[in-house]
């Protein structure tokens, strides 16, 4: 059973980067074939896929996102993390971490999700 677990703070202010973690159990994130995804959703609004690093460690981000976002991983502590440069209000949203086996779509084990805020 795998298990995904978003941690990082839940306030952050403007223009400051924004840094969660993902903590996997019950399975590698190197293990083939499988990619790790950050998602979020802002209040009242829909999913948002913001990017995704793969078990070879290839990354892949939302084109809206990229130039803000950067993904990377730590196979020894089986982790993988979020960074989001100069965050705005409109970066306050529920972060989830999940599981796919594709880079984009079709997650199949999520994280209970992460509330943070960016404060005005």
């Amino acid at each position: 059973q795998v298990q995904l677990q978003e941690s990082g703070p839940g306030l952050v202010k403007p223009s400051q980067p924004l840094s969660l973690i993902c903590t996997v159990s019950g399975g590698s994130i190197t293990t083939n074939y499988y990619y790790w995804s950050w998602i979020r959703q802002p209040p009242g609004k829909g999913l948002e896929w913001m990017g995704a690093i793969a078990y070879s460690g290839s990354t892949y981000y939302s084109p809206s996102l990229k130039s803000r976002t950067s993904i990377s991983r730590d196979t020894s502590k089986n982790q993988f993390t979020l960074q989001l440069s100069s965050v705005t209000p409109e970066d306050t949203a529920v972060y989830y971490c999940a599981r796919s086996e594709a880079p984009v779509e079709f997650q199949d084990y999520w994280g209970q999700g992460t509330q943070v805020s960016v404060s005005s």
